[in-house]
């Protein structure tokens, strides 16, 4: 089973009466719903008002991939809390970054980049591409598929150059947005999803819910790591591959092995 983690800010749905009429038991319910229709998804959730958000170090451990959604406490996310699920992502945990989630501190450290956009909130029609029909997280998808309310995201999108566009978004005000696009961060795979404004009821279009289950397998690594993967061990003379002899002043006294 691929264990997924579904972490919710879960704040708009105790404070919008609209938002709380669409995701009456909370948007990350209704993604985790998403992914419980798929056999070989185990699925937990957590939530920012969780001690430590809900993103212990047992949980990460025990999550194979972390869908997560944010949108208006970017900032309450402690820092320490995303360099701990940095660290996982880089060890071979999977993160599907949702919708707002571009602009979470942990997506924004992951691309080291401001992953700035345009936007604008009025509930118009969105089409989305498919321009990469082979890709995994395509899979059973029509040619493109249109989202009759959303908000629109427009580029230029302040992220560095994907690894794989999936998904390209027109707009009805006429904006273009690379909506589905990979990456890789150590061992860990990274996808953005686009779509999921909370006053629209995207989580219940079926195209979505199976693009969520089709990245979910996407991003599971089953060969993940569990080891330091920001050390830098020194590797001594004695223990080349093949016999060499130490020439020249050395930096570093005999044993010292510190980080390089």
């Amino acid at each position: 089973m691929i264990r997924a983690l579904v972490w919710g800010e879960n704040v708009h749905e105790q404070t919008n009466e609209t938002v709380a009429q669409l995701y009456p038991k909370g948007m990350h319910e209704a993604i985790a719903d998403a992914l419980r229709a798929d056999g070989t998804i185990a699925v937990s959730i957590a939530t920012l008002q969780e001690p430590e958000h809900g993103l212990t170090s047992r949980v990460l451990e025990e999550t194979d991939v972390l869908l997560w959604w944010g949108h208006a406490a970017h900032g309450a996310v402690a820092d320490d809390i995303v360099a701990r699920v940095a660290g996982r992502v880089w060890q071979g945990m999977g993160l599907i970054a949702l919708h707002s989630a571009h602009f979470s501190k942990i997506f924004k450290t992951l691309m080291g980049t401001h992953c700035a956009l345009h936007w604008r909130e009025a509930g118009e029609r969105e089409r989305l591409w498919v321009v990469n029909p082979g890709h995994p997280i395509a899979a059973g998808l029509p040619a493109h598929f249109t989202l009759e309310n959303e908000e629109m995201y427009g580029e230029p999108f302040g992220i560095p150059e994907p690894m794989e566009t999936v998904f390209l978004s027109w707009f009805q005000g006429g904006e273009v947005f690379r909506s589905g696009v990979t990456y890789q961060r150590g061992r860990g795979r990274i996808f953005y999803f686009r779509p999921g404004h909370e006053t629209y009821p995207t989580y219940y279009d079926e195209n979505v819910r199976k693009v969520l289950r089709n990245a979910v397998r996407w991003a599971y690594n089953p060969a993940q790591t569990t080891q330091d993967v920001t050390a830098a061990p020194n590797v001594p003379v004695e223990q080349a591959l093949e016999p060499i002899s130490e020439r020249g002043p050395k930096l570093h006294a005999h044993g010292d092995r510190g980080f390089r």
